[in-house]
């Protein structure tokens, strides 16, 4: 069996190597013209940590990121709505990693050059549209300048929120889905907050801030690498000005900082001044599609961002495309035809992903910081008082639970409980 890839991201490369590991033979075909590490920070939750260990990929991750051992969801004051430990400290059996996208890539690349050789990849190579029949699919491609085919049992787009094989499924779908919501993002080198092991999202509806680190620094042990975002609603949208799904568009500090100056009051990091010592960060339309009624069509499907592109909310997007690259290989390897396979995959993974960017719509994890600043906008002295525990635990561990990281036991003890 021979499966085409359309896209090397994450999502791609990670099916290459689940692939393989089935005894699937595969060729990965890529626009740009090299797979470069590029980025800043991603969080990735323990189930996917899981399956990349699975791929013996543990040390790597561990070299690269940080295992993130508590998240702090706080308002805009700092004080903490919501407070548990994660990964290994939770109860699972592999950590939750924190770690740079492009490192991240980086080394999932690595083992795929490695395991299946440097000409299973080509790059400059761009997918237009495809062609199947009821033993094989042609995908039509373009290679320096020349149109050429390739033939496969079975093609997986997992070409990003602008995949051209979900377009030639769905060719009256449209553009990518933008809320008005803005996103700027950048990593730089900033000293270490207490164990260096802590990630805080701070701020509700209007502005969120968020701050983790996601690598060591080698010649300081004081320092972190460390990933801040900040989300906010645009004061005036004007979609037209930009690609929607750019993940690289230049971010300006004259767009961001208003957001977040004389607004927050952290005591862990004064969000203007990581800000502004970020050398270049990146700006992003929070944009999504709605969930398809299929995935799979034959021996064609989708995977990763081509299949449910979402929110950056709740450290989703690659977990959720490893789970599926895994669950794509398995269904291959189990089932007696590709179509089986691809329905199987389609039936498993298309329903929870679905639920996942809707509720990403509605905050996901983060929304028990919306709602504890729309009853108490300007503070709290009793958080009970505000919201019950209950009740921010519904928000929190349901989400959770949807998308398939319900940790066993990771409730501070009250006595650990502080402010960031």
């Amino acid at each position: 069996m021979k499966a085409l890839i359309a896209g090397a991201g994450i999502g791609g490369l990670t099916a290459a190597l689940f692939l393989h590991r089935a005894g699937v033979e595969v060729e990965i075909f890529e626009r740009a013209d090299a797979v470069r590490e590029l980025g800043v920070g991603i969080n990735m939750l323990p189930h996917a940590v899981g399956l990349l260990a699975e791929l013996g990929l543990m040390d790597d991750l561990d070299a690269a990121g940080i295992r993130t051992r508590e998240l702090i969801y706080a308002n805009r004051l700092g004080q903490v709505a919501w407070q548990e430990l994660r990964g290994i400290e939770a109860g699972h059996a592999v950590p939750q990693v924190s770690i740079h996208r492009g490192r991240l890539l980086g080394l999932i690349h690595k083992a795929v050059i490695e395991r299946l050789g440097q000409g299973i990849i080509r790059t400059g190579c761009r997918v237009h549209g495809f062609v199947q029949d009821e033993r094989s699919v042609t995908v039509q491609l373009s290679e320096g300048g020349r149109a050429s085919q390739a033939g496969g049992d079975l093609l997986i787009g997992a070409d990003g929120i602008h995949s051209t094989v979900r377009a030639t499924l769905y060719p009256d779908e449209g553009p990518p889905i933008w809320n008005g919501v803005m996103l700027w993002r950048g990593a730089t080198r900033w000293p270490k907050w207490r164990d260096g092991r802590i990630m805080a999202v701070a701020g509700g509806n209007h502005a969120k801030f968020v701050f983790y680190p996601i690598g060591k620094d080698p010649d300081d042990p004081a320092m972190r690498l460390t990933n801040w975002a900040v989300m906010a609603r645009s004061r005036a949208p004007q979609a037209g000005r930009f690609t929607l799904g750019d993940w690289s568009r230049p971010g300006k500090l004259a767009q961001v900082l208003p957001f977040v100056r004389d607004r927050f009051r952290l005591d862990y990091v004064d969000p203007a001044g990581i800000i502004r010592a970020t050398g270049a960060f990146y700006e992003y339309s929070n944009c999504d599609r709605e969930p398809l009624p299929r995935w799979s069509c034959g021996r064609v499907t989708l995977l990763g961002d081509a299949a449910h592109p979402m929110y950056p909310v709740g450290s989703n997007g690659a977990s959720q495309a490893i789970l599926d690259a895994r669950s794509v290989a398995e269904h291959l390897r189990t089932y007696g035809t590709v179509e089986a396979a691809l329905g199987a995959y389609d039936s498993e993974r298309r329903p929870p992903t679905s639920q996942i960017v809707l509720s990403n719509r509605r905050g996901g994890p983060e929304g028990v910081i919306d709602l504890v600043e729309a009853r108490a906008p300007d503070g709290f002295d009793d958080i009970e008082a505000v919201a019950s525990y209950e009740e921010r635990e519904q928000v929190v561990r349901g989400y959770a639970s949807l998308a398939g990281f319900a940790p066993n036991n990771g409730t501070l003890p009250k006595a650990e409980r502080r402010k960031p």
